[in-house]
């Protein structure tokens, strides 16, 4: 029970600490100190928490612009991330690579990116690489549904299922490439069908329930941490709350109503985790989150903008 206790303040100060960095990049966003678009993984932390929490320090992800989530979740420094979104030189791109493009090698996020399904193949190259030096740690690789569209997604799963590799991919599907809906680009509602198709085993895990998440990715890393398992896929359903890119609502769009959202609002696991907690413990939580909070944001604030000549350095192996 004592453990259980503890698992669970984890995934709470987890969740509760995505939600309240990107609120806060919400409220910032409008003076535009922040020099970079920003996708914001609000109502999607889950997915990021539960996988996360159930890989070692040792194991590496890779994941898209929507990457906020998985960059904390993951161990993320978040002075670093702050810093990134500001532009500043102490950021984790040096201030180059804003908001869309995040890593943090020392804890495993080995890169976030702009284009769509470009990490899937580099997170296959690292899983096999890892097999080659017979580690036992894993790649992750996340993606949205409309990354299931690309060529280098099939490519990267025929190849990882044809070596073997220990790569777990996981596909955050809120059902929207941008303004579109996953069934008016796809036929049927397969995707699982698709992984399925190159050899690897396939979940689809609905309901939002980050411990479900835990448990699902956890048993299959364990057993590709055993050898006892290839590649593997995950189809999470999830909601983004916020409009694709930036901090505010788009329902007058009219591509999705605002019941399709609301539903998973009513279901937000922040909350739900919260409940199973004492309320002295969330209250010592959230007072250090937020003071955590307060400190990336002043150290942003504080940093200074790199120099001209930055912008010649990291462009090639120096």
């Amino acid at each position: 029970m004592e453990k259980e206790s503890r698992l669970i303040e984890i995934f709470y100060r987890s969740l509760y600490r995505i939600r309240r960095v990107e609120e806060e990049i919400v409220a910032v966003y409008p003076t535009d100190k922040i020099k970079s678009p920003v996708h914001l993984s609000i109502g999607q932390e889950f997915v990021s928490v539960g996988v996360c929490e159930a890989l070692r320090p040792s194991d590496a992800v890779f994941g898209t612009y929507r990457g906020h989530a998985l960059y904390l979740a993951k161990g993320g420094d978040l002075r670093k991330m702050i810093a990134e979104l500001y532009g500043k030189q102490t950021g984790c791109a040096k201030g180059k690579g804003g908001s869309m493009h995040l890593a943090d090698a020392a804890h495993g996020v080995m890169g976030t990116s702009a284009i769509v399904g470009t990490t899937i193949p580099v997170s296959v190259g690292y899983a096999y690489a890892l097999k080659l030096k017979r580690a036992d740690s894993v790649a992750v690789c996340f993606f949205g549904d409309g990354a299931v569209d690309e060529g280098n997604f099939h490519e990267s799963l025929n190849f990882a299922a044809l070596k073997n590799t220990p790569v777990l991919f996981v596909c955050e599907n809120n059902f929207y490439a941008i303004h579109s809906h996953h069934l008016t680009r796809h036929h049927s509602d397969n995707l699982c069908e698709r992984a399925r198709a190159y050899g690897m085993p396939a979940v689809r895990i609905e309901g939002g329930d980050v411990f479900k998440v835990y448990d699902v990715a956890r048993d299959h890393i364990e057993r590709m941490r055993r050898g006892e398992s290839g590649p593997v896929f995950l189809e999470v359903i999830t909601c983004r709350w916020k409009e694709h890119v930036g901090p505010g609502e788009d329902f007058h769009l009219g591509y999705r109503e605002e019941q399709e959202v609301a539903c998973w609002i009513k279901g937000d696991q922040v909350p739900r985790v919260r409940g199973m907690l004492d309320e002295q413990i969330c209250r010592i939580i959230e007072n250090e989150v937020e003071q955590e909070i307060s400190k990336a944001f002043r150290f942003a604030e504080e940093s200074r903008f790199p120099e001209a000549a930055e912008l010649y350095k990291d462009l090639y192996k120096e």
